[in-house]
C-alpha cells in the first residue's frame, strides 16, 4: 500500500480513546493550505502510535506520514488516514504559498473573474 505525507498546522487534538479490548486510538486535525481555502483533515494514531502526539501543541507546524485504510461494515464503507510518523515541520517554506507548479483543482479557477461571493464551494 502506498504511503503519503502532508505538512500543515495542528488544529485539534482529541483525547486518547481506549476500548474494552485494550485497543486505543487518538485522532487529530491538520489544517492544510490548498489554494484559497484551507482543508481540515482528520487523522488517527493507533495503539502505541498515540504517544507521537505527546509534546505537540495546537498551532504547531507538523509533517505527517500516513497510510489510507478502507473498510466495510454492514454495507457501509469507511476511510481512515492512519498516521504512523509525525514530526515538527522544519519551517523551510512553511508559511509561504504552496508551490504553484503542483497540480491543484483550484488552479483551474484562479483566472476566473471575481464574482464577489465568499462561498467556499
Amino acid at each position: 500500500m502506498a504511503t503519503f505525507e502532508l505538512e500543515g498546522t495542528l488544529k485539534h487534538l482529541f483525547d486518547t480513546q481506549t476500548f474494552a479490548s485494550g485497543f486505543s486510538k487518538r485522532e487529530f486535525v491538520l489544517e492544510v493550505q490548498d489554494g484559497k481555502f484551507p482543508q481540515m483533515i482528520k487523522f488517527e494514531c493507533l495503539k502505541d502510535k498515540t504517544s507521537m502526539l505527546d509534546g505537540l501543541s495546537i498551532g504547531d507546524p507538523v509533517k505527517v506520514a500516513f497510510d489510507i485504510r478502507g473498510s466495510e461494515y454492514k454495507e457501509r464503507f469507511y476511510v481512515n488516514l492512519n498516521a504512523w510518523k509525525i514530526s515538527k515541520a522544519d519551517g523551510a517554506g512553511g508559511d509561504d504559498e504552496p508551490p504553484r507548479g503542483s497540480s491543484s483543482f483550484d488552479e483551474q479557477f484562479d483566472n476566473e473573474p471575481d464574482m464577489s461571493d465568499d462561498i467556499p464551494f
